[in-house]
């Protein structure tokens, strides 16, 4: 008999409680600090109270998962199922997918973390690409490794607005973000495969979306040139106009795609501040 496979991802997914419960998968809240005080997305904090903080210039950090809330979902879950597949965040960007991988030697193999180098609207399709591949039969440990053959059929760029918390997290150097703030500059970075690196620099938002399009362009006609079934999707941070907006920009300069929208996800949104853009391309299983 096939073995009965749940999955599990971080909110860094984008995917919702609401999604998740449709989607029949688990969800993990990434934490994040405001003030001193912990707090989890998508259960005791809305984003309206989150970019509320954000403009009130509240002390805003990420953390990620206590070991104990990990193992704890682990062992709730594996009460139903034989096998767990955990999909978190690009080990390159946080330590909760080396500590999950850690935390998974003591479940005998139950436990499949997946370090498929990805976040946001990429890693979203990885959960996507997990379902559909356990819908075929496939077990555990045979999920796990196709979505790490294919970690690096993605890209993604993302323009922020602020350079206040690239600064903050170390990002750029207070000198250098003294000179972008003048200059108007704004980021472009990228994450191809585990780092998140600077991509460009560019004056003003206009000038960084158009940068994000022609990206992405050049991704689908050279890198991704061989590849069938790619996807383009989008993401952002603040206001859902501007969400809107940007996916609209977007679907006329790909209008052969379908283009998914979604926000960043709140621990991202930490790292970026508001009015962020993102960007990304993906091959879809």
């Amino acid at each position: 008999m096939a073995e009965k496979v749940a999955i599990i991802t971080d909110t860094n997914s984008g995917i919702t409680n609401e999604l998740a419960d449709k989607l029949d998968i688990f969800i993990l809240p990434m934490p994040f600090i405001i003030n001193g005080v912990s707090y989890f997305e998508g259960l005791n904090f809305t984003k309206e109270q989150f970019y509320e903080e954000m403009r009130k210039d509240s002390d805003i950090s990420t953390s990620q998962p206590s070991p104990g809330s990990v193992i704890e979902l682990w062992e709730n879950v594996l009460k139903d199922y034989d096998t767990i597949v955990h999909i978190p965040m690009s080990s390159g960007l946080s330590s909760s997918c080396d500590v999950a991988k850690m935390l998974s030697d003591d479940f005998e193999g139950k436990v499949q973390v997946v370090d498929n180098k990805r976040i946001s609207i990429t890693q979203k399709q990885s959960v996507f690409d997990a379902i559909k591949l356990r819908d075929m039969g496939l077990s555990a440990v045979e999920i796990k490794n196709k979505l790490e053959e294919t970690a690096y059929d993605a890209s993604i760029y993302i323009a922020v607005d602020t350079l206040k918390y690239l600064k903050k997290g170390g990002r750029v150097t207070p000198a250098g973000a003294a000179i972008g703030s003048v200059l108007n500059l704004k980021p472009v970075l990228q994450i191809q495969g585990s780092k998140l690196d600077a991509f460009s620099k560019t004056r003003g938002m206009k000038m960084a979306e158009k940068k994000l399009i022609e990206a992405i362009k050049k991704d689908l006609t050279e890198r991704f040139k061989d590849y069938d079934n790619m996807c383009v999707a989008v993401a952002y941070s603040g206001d859902e106009s501007i969400g809107e907006y940007w996916k609209a920009k977007v679907q006329e300069n790909f209008p052969d795609f379908d283009i998914d929208c979604d926000p960043l996800s709140l621990s991202v949104v930490c790292h970026t501040g508001e009015g962020a853009l993102g960007i990304g391309c993906y091959v879809k299983l």
